[in-house]
């Protein structure tokens, strides 16, 4: 998965979610990978096929199971561990607090100053060239949410003639990743939907 990317996010829901919710949005989803619907597809495409299936049942096995979702919400920062709101013993704004327990031997001292100089610079802007997220077997709506947040500009190119009205899966992109591009750059992929079925 690319970084800031969530298991919630692969599945199209919020962490507060609800059990009910979230396996209705991992249904929906692995069944618009059914057999019926992805038979004649190219290779490629069922290529990006078993990608997204695995991607799909790595986000079901984590947040499919009580344990195992509190435990990843928990190392995601999703939610909070320990007694909630409690403050901790060991802050510096608390009126007993010593300036040697920053290196530093009294108040006034230079050393400070620096270190406060340094503290309030502004950072550094953006990195001009990021790379590229692998969005490949992502269905499109998680591939807009992954590169949002890198300002690339995003065109899909549609691969079914006459598609069903569902997501589409990305099956290819150009560049691929890891190259790295300048920030708002596009990022071209290409979209297969299930054909609509003839009546």
């Amino acid at each position: 998965m690319e970084p800031g990317t969530t298991w919630y996010d692969i599945l199209g829901v919020l962490p507060g979610a609800s059990a009910e919710k979230i396996k209705r949005e991992y249904d929906a989803k692995r069944s618009l990978l059914r057999p019926e619907l992805i038979s004649g597809a190219p290779s490629n495409v069922l290529a990006a096929i078993r990608r997204a299936e695995g991607i799909l049942d790595a986000a079901w096995r984590v947040l499919g199971d009580p344990v195992s979702r509190e435990r990843y919400d928990r190392a995601a920062g999703l939610r909070p561990s320990g007694g909630g709101l409690a403050r901790s013993e060991n802050v510096a704004s608390d009126a007993g607090f010593r300036w040697s327990d920053f290196g530093v031997a009294g108040p006034g001292e230079e050393l400070l100053g620096a270190v406060l100089v340094g503290l309030l610079a502004p950072a550094p802007g953006p990195p001009r060239r990021i790379a590229v997220p692998d969005v490949r077997g992502l269905f499109y709506q998680v591939c807009l949410r992954v590169t949002g947040p890198l300002n690339l500009q995003v065109t899909a190119v549609r691969l079914t003639e006459h598609p069903m009205p569902v997501d589409g899966l990305v099956v290819d992109q150009s560049p691929r990743s890891p190259a790295k591009v300048r920030r708002a750059r596009g990022l071209t992929v290409q979209v297969w939907h299930p054909p609509a079925r003839s009546r």
